[in-house]
């Protein structure tokens, strides 16, 4: 059995009135406006990449040391943003996304469940 609700809660009982929720319009511009900015920065660094590779083979090809070059290096960066992001990402989720679904989630279902 789940909790009275509190006065001024809505109540949540079908997907539609979730979505037109004010907590729900929160936490969706919140997402948003971490997910885009890092999806476009993410995005304009990975066509920077291809771009030099097919436009400035004398830069990407210069050795830094050994058989070491710009475009070796700029790919494994390539590798550790995508892991840094979802680092980021997950830890962002944790403090400022989580929280406010688990109280809908809690609102929706009760408190039991």
């Amino acid at each position: 059995m789940s909790e009275p609700r509190r006065a001024g809660e809505p109540e949540l009982t079908t997907y539609r009135d979730v979505q037109l929720s004010p907590d729900f319009t929160e936490l969706r511009r919140r997402f948003r406006r971490f997910v885009f900015p890092m999806t476009g920065l993410f995005l304009a660094w990975y066509f920077l990449y291809v771009l030099l590779a097919d436009y400035a083979h004398g830069f990407m090809s210069y050795r830094l040391f050994g058989n070491i070059n710009v475009a070796l290096l700029l790919g494994f960066g390539q590798f550790v943003s995508t892991f840094a992001i979802t680092m980021i990402y997950v830890r962002w989720a944790d403090k400022q996304v989580d929280p406010a679904a688990d109280r809908m989630r809690q609102l929706i279902e009760g408190e039991d469940q």
